[in-house]
């Protein structure tokens, strides 16, 4: 009895499966998605750099690839293929034309130096307009009329000059003085007025005969009295009503430049200057003002040291 009690024992044995580590097959759904995001930027990348006929021409295709196919795979709408890099306008819809050889296809190419040859004409050509308006204005003017052959008018390199001559019974200044005789103050103020409706700048220059100025040597000399006559024809301007910020320089010049060279003593060579400047000699007398107010390396370095 005690024997017929006793039970079999039974040993079961489970197998395990394995899970690949638990990280194999998420690495693929990543890459894939990976792949599908950067394929989705690049197409929003290349849809964004193209134009509006680009555009066009890609829907159309998607709308009826087999016309397209059948035209051909390169001609999409209007416009070249998507990316080639060229033309300037992306929003053109008529497509991007590349330059060809000849008179419609070549470009013009600008040089500057012709620009400013053309430029420079241009002002000379309004220069003698100006010219011939102050001639006509000197000879319908009672007071300057009387005085036209003491009044020379020319185009030089940097402008229209206006030139106020003596006479031999006729000085614009007491002798050795920088006083102007009255008729020369009505010349100024006449001119001056003309000179207020010109936009170009003005330059005034004063200059003697080579006769010495008397003891010049120890003090006073030409060089002086030709840049004081200068500043008093200055002053003459502005009370006829010109503007005086017209004024870019007034320079005496002694007997340095003669108007007549075989007579240095010639009454005419006693003369002011007034030259309406061209934009070429506007532009060369601030380049000196500004080369002169700069100081160089070496003084800079002596000014320094004063200031130690």
């Amino acid at each position: 009895m005690a024997e017929s009690r006793v039970r079999p024992i039974i040993v079961k044995k489970i197998k395990k499966a394995a899970h690949g580590h638990h990280g194999g097959a998420w690495k693929i759904a990543y890459a894939d998605f990976v792949t599908a995001m950067m394929s989705f930027f690049l197409l929003m990348w290349l849809l964004g750099a193209s134009s509006d006929a680009q555009l066009e021409g890609i829907a159309e295709y998607f709308k009826t690839p087999l016309k397209v196919a059948l035209m051909g795979g390169n001609m999409v709408g209007t416009s070249d293929a998507l990316i080639k890099g060229g033309g300037k306008d992306l929003t053109k819809k008529q497509g991007q034309v590349k330059p060809v050889d000849g008179p419609k296809g070549k470009q013009k190419v600008v040089d500057i130096k012709d620009v400013k040859e053309a430029l420079k004409k241009e002002e000379t050509a309004k220069l003698e307009e100006l010219k011939k308006k102050i001639e006509k204005a000197i000879e319908d003017s009672p007071t300057l009329s009387k005085f036209k052959n003491q009044l020379l008018l020319d185009i030089t390199s940097d402008g229209l000059r206006v030139q106020i001559v003596d006479e031999k019974n006729r000085p614009m200044f007491n002798s050795s003085k920088a006083e102007l005789q009255p008729y020369a103050k009505q010349i100024l103020q006449e001119l001056g007025q003309m000179f207020n409706g010109v936009t170009n700048k003005i330059s005034l220059s004063g200059h003697t005969d080579a006769t010495p100025y008397p003891n010049g040597e120890k003090s006073y000399s030409n060089w002086e009295l030709s840049a004081d006559r200068a500043n008093a024809s200055r002053r003459e301007l502005v009370a006829g009503g010109m503007d005086e910020t017209k004024l870019l320089r007034v320079v005496g010049l002694s007997s340095a430049s003669l108007f007549d060279k075989e007579n240095p003593l010639n009454p005419t060579n006693r003369r002011i200057s007034i030259i309406i400047m061209n934009k070429q000699a506007e532009e060369n007398v601030l380049k000196d003002a500004a080369a002169i107010n700069v100081p160089s390396s070496a003084d800079a370095s002596e000014a320094i040291k004063a200031l130690q």
